[in-house]
């Protein structure tokens, strides 16, 4: 038996899912230290209840889809609107680099992920669900290309699958980044760590304090705009900043429904998600350096950040985890074989390319976390590392800039690139 559920009892649910979230998150420690996200912590007990049900009641439920996808729209409308091109400059060679570094190992882990579906005897397109889809992009972009897998290229479950694999690799660029950056120190020696001694009185407090913090969120996490604006101005979120930011919020999704439609059946199709994130970079750049406009960072962040959550308490509320009977232990193979690559990427070209010293140690330990997880889950483990061996101001400007907001501008255009070759359709 199927009950249909409307918009306003989806909503109703998924807020209690999110409400959930944060009660397991509080209570339960290795939720928080992993910075696994309350929509994911509620929703996967959700799901599981779900399953309860269908196995012994042989319920099943259909939730309405349209806020859903009005939510994810909105949450990559709000990174394109966070993707100030003017800040690549702002961060210098080193950020560019790093960038190029990031953008390698996307592509490796979709070759690897493609490759290992491929020997298993999965679909090829499994292996982009295991590949830079969650692990580089994370739970935002998992949800997003899932049901694009799953209508246009027959892909059973991808959602599900997409989840379930986000939140793996959320905990383990947790585990590893710790262990890869103090096997890269010791190699570097000891001498050439930062001297607590050189450090001011001011850099000391601000090591300590840890001044360069993210908000919580998935994937798609983005820093603090205190990091890059002014650190002692509060900007209130005002009736006026809210109009502003819902009309840019409404100019990215309509600009991606009108793109969606011309685009169809040419070259340039792309799923909707991507033109609203497309559509929000254009009209942030073009409007800050044309016309000088004030983007109101903060109330973009706050609207990105609850779009986010209650897409994906939405979308977690709607898995069928039993599509993944047959796919556990193949899936987690590539798992294993992909944090191993991380690792090794990590060790030997992320930290050769940045320098080989105890900055890109701290490097190395943030693209863990956030090739493997989240930009939280990248900041925890370079904040593990310097709180014990001292402060990398270089590594913690790069890492939340490149991690939130350019990394999912180069995932999305790869994994484009990658669903268009002939022999993975």
């Amino acid at each position: 038996m199927e009950i249909a559920l409307n918009g306003y009892y989806t909503m109703i649910l998924a807020t209690l899912v999110l409400l959930l979230g944060r009660f397991l998150i509080v209570k339960i420690r290795f939720l928080s230290d992993f910075n696994i996200p309350e929509p994911v912590a509620g929703g996967l007990v959700a799901g599981l209840l779900v399953v309860v049900l269908n196995a012994f009641f042989g319920l099943t439920f259909k939730f309405e889809t349209q806020l859903q996808t009005a939510f994810m729209l909105m949450f990559f409308s709000s990174i394109g609107l966070s993707a100030d091109f003017s800040r690549l400059k702002a961060g210098g060679k080193p950020l560019a680099i790093f960038l190029m570094v990031v953008a390698a190992f996307i592509l490796l882990q979709n070759v690897v992920g493609v490759g290992m579906a491929s020997v298993l005897g999965l679909e090829p397109l499994i292996g982009l669900v295991t590949g830079s889809i969650t692990l580089t992009g994370g739970h935002g972009t998992a949800g997003a290309w899932g049901p694009v897998l799953e209508s246009r290229y027959g892909i059973t479950g991808a959602t599900t699958l997409g989840i379930a694999t986000a939140t793996f690799g959320l905990v383990a660029g947790g585990l590893i980044g710790g262990p890869v950056a103090r096997y890269l120190i010791k190699k570097i020696g000891h001498q050439k760590l930062p001297k607590p001694e050189n450090q001011t009185e001011v850099e000391a407090v601000a090591a300590s304090q840890s001044l360069y913090s993210t908000r919580h969120t998935e994937e798609g996490d983005q820093p603090d705009e205190a990091m890059f604006d002014k650190p002692d101005e509060i900007r209130l979120i005002t009736a006026s900043s809210t109009i502003e930011t819902l009309a840019l919020f409404a100019g990215c999704m309509a600009f991606a429904g009108v793109m969606t439609t011309v685009a169809k059946g040419t070259a340039f199709e792309l799923p909707t998600f991507v033109w609203a994130l497309a559509g929000g970079v254009i009209i942030r750049n073009v409007l800050t350096n044309f016309f000088k406009f004030d983007m109101f960072d903060r109330a973009i962040d706050v609207f990105g950040n609850a779009s986010l959550s209650l897409f994906l308490a939405m979308a977690l509320l709607s898995l069928r985890l039993w599509e993944l009977t047959d796919l556990a232990l193949p899936v987690m193979v590539i798992l294993v074989v992909q944090t191993l690559v991380m690792m090794l990427y990590a060790s030997f070209v992320t930290f050769r390319v940045m320098g080989s010293d105890y900055d890109a140690a701290v490097l190395a330990a943030g693209h863990c976390g956030f090739g493997m997880g989240a930009t939280p889950t990248a900041i925890a483990n370079m904040q593990a590392i310097t709180d014990r061996y001292g402060v990398s101001y270089k590594a913690f400007l790069i890492v939340p800039m490149v991690g939130a907001f350019f990394v999912d501008l180069v995932n999305a255009a790869i994994l484009q690139v990658f669903t268009q070759l002939p022999f993975l359709r």
